[in-house]
Order: structure tokens, then C-alpha cells, then sequence
């Protein structure tokens, strides 16, 4: 899954967080996407380039970590759950989440892989409420 940080995804966010006060979000991608396969190659998918590029930024910024890994199931997987990772990061850089933080000590964000296979969801990553940002993503007055 990717969180694009559109007009449509703020607005859902937006109301989520503001006018029925979630108290979790949960980003959650699936084992063996084929969006993720699909941005590891070279391959042109139109207008699903947009799409996939968030996808090849995250492979991008830990192609290192991915690339030690011995077989493509591994690194296809890895980079499913580092995609996962990075958009939960994503939502909390938005002013949206920020400012619930500030005001609201919430909503958590959850990141989770679910495995086709066998039906088990993995959690990747938690960031609960007001965890540390590195200051750039900050605003001042969410």
C-alpha cells in the first residue's frame, strides 16, 4: 500500500481524525504485492508510474538493506515491509496527524504486512501518538 498524500487521502484523513477521533490508523500492505514487484524493475505501467515511483523512492533510499538479501522472495518481502514502515512515517509527517497529537494524544499509527499464504498479519511498525519526528517533517502550529 502506498499513502499518497493527495487531496482525497487528506480529506478522508482529515475527517478520520478530527470528526470521529480514531484512535488508530493502520497502514496495512500484503506479501507478494505485485505494485511492489512491479517497482523493483524498469518496466513502464503508464499511469501507474506515479503510483510505483513512492514505491521505487522507499527500494531508492534502502537499496542497500534490500540487495544484501540472497533471494528475490526476500527482497520483495523486505521491501513490503519497508514500504509499509515508510508510509506510516508518511502520515505522521502530515500536519492532520501532527495536530491530533498535539491536541489529542492520538491516533497511533500501525503498520502491518498480512501474509496471503497463511492468513497472518505481521506487525512492521508501530508509532504511537506524539513519537519522535525528525524536526524537519514539524510543524509549528498543527
Amino acid at each position: 500500500m502506498v499513502v499518497h498524500t493527495d487531496l482525497n487521502m487528506l480529506s478522508v484523513l482529515q475527517y478520520a481524525v478530527e470528526v470521529l477521533h480514531v484512535k488508530h490508523i493502520i497502514v496495512c500492505g500484503h506479501y507478494g504485492c505485485g505494485g511492489v514487484n512491479a517497482a523493483m524493475t524498469r518496466q513502464s505501467y503508464g499511469l501507474l508510474n506515479k503510483w510505483l515511483r513512492n514505491i521505487k523512492d522507499v527500494y531508492r533510499i534502502h537499496k542497500e538493506e534490500v540487495d544484501a538479501l540472497n533471494t528475490e522472495g526476500s527482497k520483495l518481502n523486505k521491501l513490503i515491509e519497508l514500504n509499509v514502515m515508510e508510509q506510516v512515517y508518511n502520515l505522521a509527517k502530515t500536519s492532520i496527524v501532527q495536530s491530533a497529537w498535539k491536541h489529542n494524544n492520538s491516533p497511533d499509527l500501525h503498520g502491518w504486512v498480512y501474509g496471503l499464504r497463511d492468513g497472518i498479519i505481521h506487525t512492521i511498525f508501530e508509532l504511537p501518538a506524539n513519537s519522535y519526528l525528525d524536526p524537519l517533517y514539524l510543524y509549528d502550529n498543527p
